[in-house]
């Protein structure tokens, strides 16, 4: 007689809230938008989540009518018959009846807006998390299900425990193995005759490696043998069920992850084997244009290695700028702040090593260092044994290597002995100032004996004497003669030689290497007479006719 009289009840209750349209009243009535910021309510029964109010309905909040349907739901099934769920259609929402008493209803403001689901969705979503309730209580108060569910937990428990018990064994007799092991196959790998790794450094990154992946199978087993205890108890199983949900959706993820990404990586791995055989191409078109036959002067044997790198830099930077939005993870937060951060690490500390490499092109395509030059750079002097792209290393006379940035040589003087000689070589050059009293004719016929009996200085281009400046007390003279490039003997020693022999032939014909500096006028003026122009051994020049 009770349920009868239940179901009439709810009956009316549905008939009035079906005579509330034709009374003037719509549904924003009955559900009050959740825009007045009313906290939603869930209603638990048993530990598990059966619906989420989120509106308002005949002046009652959401926790409010949580409480009364879980009122509702606990008298039935504490009433411990054959309880039955139904769901009812009424208005633009629905009623959930237990046992043919109204357990709550479910309106459109219930729905989450941020979800797909619309009200019938989530009212069966609702009957369905009700029926399962009512299932677990009922399988709760069964003594047999709850010793199965008690053994199936204990013969977990001893899986799990033997389990971890064979990780540890099998870590003991890993430690035991793994030395001699490593020792073989390290011994193996040489290259050339060295060894290529030392076991002494392998084999702690190796244990850690083990270790780490230990504490991993552990933590793994230790997650599921949990999950699977929990889901045993019909009180415990939502837990269980969303430890157990969780890891799946974590390896899903990851599952789908890798398959989305699989695309972009083909994408990208086309992209740079094309760069690949297009930058291959590019370098074999710059060595034939290179060639010694080619009539092109832009390219040449000194600046086709650069121009090979800096179009192998360009073509695989612009692959890169092309395949970087099909790299896994290219649009992800973490991907844009290191790229942000790499961006902001190279302008501010890479603008001296651009500038050198800047100054390096200059110099390489501008031609002015050549290897095996003989030059002077400031006050260095020596011969160009290696011009880099930051930097350029000359030899000098006295054995010494210096090592000078090429934005230095760019910002300075250099002055190059060998590029403007005939033929093959570089230029010496030797200053002596004599007075005025000593004919310049004999001052230059000794210069250049002197420069013919220097070993290493070539007789054609002859050499020449030059007289630089008439100064206030004598005249300068620069003697210039050309080397031979292939003699073993540095610069410096040339110099030497060459200097040597100058003071030597001077001292052979009476002239002092002496400039006369005064303060007064001297008694008898310091001239060469006529006759005197020619002395030994200047010869005379030739009449003409």
């Amino acid at each position: 007689m009770y349920k009868p009289l239940q179901f009439i009840a709810t009956r009316c209750m549905a008939v009035l809230l079906l005579m509330f349209p034709l009374l003037g009243f719509s549904a924003e009535f009955l559900d009050e938008e959740i825009d007045k910021g009313i906290p939603p309510a869930t209603l638990k029964v048993a530990n598990r989540a059966v619906m989420v109010f989120r509106a308002e309905l005949l002046g009652e909040t959401p926790e409010r009518r949580a409480a009364r349907a879980y009122a509702v739901i606990n008298e039935v099934l504490e009433s411990g018959d054959a309880v039955e769920v139904k769901l009812d259609p009424i208005q633009n929402g629905y009623i959930i009846l237990i046992d043919n008493r109204r357990a709550f209803f479910v309106t459109p403001m219930d729905v989450d807006t941020q979800s797909l689901q619309t009200v019938a969705e989530a009212a069966n979503e609702a009957a369905e998390n009700l029926r399962l309730v009512v299932a677990e209580t009922q399988e709760s108060r069964d003594l047999r299900q709850m010793l199965n569910a008690s053994a199936f937990s204990t013969a977990a428990t001893l899986i799990f425990v033997g389990l971890i018990r064979l990780i540890y064994f099998l870590r003991s007799k890993v430690a035991q193995v793994l030395p001699g092991l490593m020792q073989r196959q390290v011994k193996a790998l040489k290259l050339g005759g060295t060894q290529v790794v030392d076991v002494h450094h392998l084999f702690p990154v190796v244990s850690k490696v083990l270790q780490v992946l230990r504490w991993l199978f552990i933590l793994l087993l230790t997650y599921e043998w949990l999950s699977f205890v929990l889901i045993q108890f019909p009180y415990t199983r939502p837990w269980g069920e969303s430890l157990s949900g969780y890891l799946l959706e974590v390896a899903t993820y990851l599952f789908r992850g890798t398959v989305n990404a699989v695309p972009g990586l083909i994408i990208a791995l086309a992209i740079f084997f094309l760069a690949r055989g297009f930058s291959g191409f590019i370098q074999g078109l710059l060595r034939r244009l290179a060639a010694p036959s080619r009539s092109e002067r832009w390219l040449n044997l000194e600046t086709l290695s650069p121009t090979q790198r800096l179009v192998s830099i360009a073509i695989w930077l612009f692959a890169l700028a092309m395949a970087y939005p099909y790299l896994p993870g290219a649009g992800t937060d973490a991907f844009k702040g290191l790229s942000v951060l790499v961006g902001l690490m190279v302008s501010l500390g890479a603008s001296s090593v651009i500038g050198q490499a800047a100054s390096g092109l200059i110099l390489t395509y501008t031609r002015t260092l050549r290897a095996g030059e003989y030059v002077r750079i400031g006050e260095h002097e020596g011969t160009v044994t290696n011009l880099g792209i930051f930097t350029t290393r000359i030899r000098t006379g006295l054995g010494e290597v210096l090592t000078i940035p090429n934005s230095m040589i760019t910002g300075t003087v250099t002055k190059n002995y060998s590029r403007a000689v005939v033929g093959t070589g570089y230029v010496v050059d030797a200053v002596v100032t004599i007075g005025y009293d000593t004919p310049w004719r004999q001052v230059e016929a000794m210069l250049i004996e002197a420069a013919k009996r220097t070993e290493g200085i070539l007789n054609n281009p002859h050499p020449q004497v030059f007289q630089t400046a008439l100064t206030d007390f004598y005249p300068e003279y620069r003697l210039v003669a050309q080397a031979i490039p292939s003699q073993p003997q540095p610069r410096a020693e040339l110099l030497t030689a060459l200097h040597a022999n100058i003071q030597d032939v001077f001292n052979e014909y009476g002239v002092q290497i002496m400039s006369p500096h005064y303060v007064a006028d001297p008694q008898q003026a310091k001239l060469v007479m006529k006759e005197n122009w020619y002395a030994a051994p200047a010869k005379p020049e030739p009449v003409k006719e």
